[in-house]
Parts: C-alpha cells; structure tokens; sequence
C-alpha cells in the first residue's frame, strides 16, 4: 500500500512541477500591428516598413516611419500604436504615453491595443475621445445635481 501512495505522490508531484513551469507571468512579446485595409497607400508603405524594422530591432527606424504614418493619417489608431511600442522600446515612456492613449481611443474594443500592458500602464482611458469644450464644466454643489437651489436630481435632501 505504501508504494501505490508513493507511486500516486509521485505523479502528482510530476503534475503540480509541469503546471509550475508552465504557468508563467512573463508577458506575450508585443506586436506591432498591420494596417487595415481602409488605410492610405503611403501609410500602408510606411507601416509596412515600420513593422520590418520593428520585427528586426531597429527601433529609431521604425519610430520614424511610424511617425511618418501618423503624420500622414493621424486619425490610424495601428500607427499611433505602433509608434508607442517603438517609443516604449527607446525608453521613451512619456513619448509613448500619448499615442498609446490616441490609439485607444480611435480604436474602441480593439482587443489587442486594449489589452496591451503598455497601455494599462497608464489607467483608465476613456471609451471615446474626450473633447475639448469652449469653457471649462465645473461640477454643481451638492452632489452633481442640475443647477442652483438643488431642484435638480441628487439637489437636496
């Protein structure tokens, strides 16, 4: 009987150290990401350069091609994101912050640019662009209601 719970021992060790070693919290390598197909030809062209030195280790090559695509079609979320990987890798984070924020917001539920560690990195980013308004909207007293004397919801008691 001892060597059968030896034997049963042994094997649920073996499994326990097989999922140890799997289970890993190094995170997925970051990919650059390919234009769609709504993108402008040029862009396309620099993006398409941009990714080849990205995949190469050429990060001051493909930041500018990248920087290049966004200039040309600044409304792509793929390029803005993938000058924020190439930003990231030169050590640029207060560079990158912006763009990779830019990306998520031209691209809501876009699960690989969501998804990416960089850009939780940084918190909460809104679900759309937030817009500038002509003056500045200053909370109410008392709790967000509608105006003065509290007649609005959440105004008085």
């Amino acid at each position: 009987m001892t060597g059968f719970r030896l034997v049963i021992f042994g094997l649920f060790s073996c499994v326990f150290l097989v999922n140890l070693g799997c289970a890993s919290d190094k995170p997925a390598p970051l990919m650059v990401l390919d234009p769609p197909s709504n993108t402008m030809t040029e862009v396309q062209t620099f993006l398409a350069e941009g990714n080849r030195l990205f995949r190469e280790g050429r990060w001051g090559g493909a930041r500018q091609q990248f920087q290049a695509a966004v200039q040309t079609q600044p409304d792509l979320a793929e390029a803005h994101y993938n000058l924020a990987l190439a930003m990231d890798k030169m050590g640029d984070d207060e560079g990158a912050k912006p763009h990779y924020i830019k990306a998520a917001n031209l691209a809501p539920g876009h699960k690989v640019i969501w998804n990416s560690p960089p850009l939780r990195r940084y918190g909460n980013v809104p679900d759309k662009p937030v817009e500038a308004s002509a003056s500045p909207v200053l909370p109410s007293i008392g709790g967000g209601g509608s105006g003065i004397g509290g007649g609005g919801p959440g105004g008085g008691f």
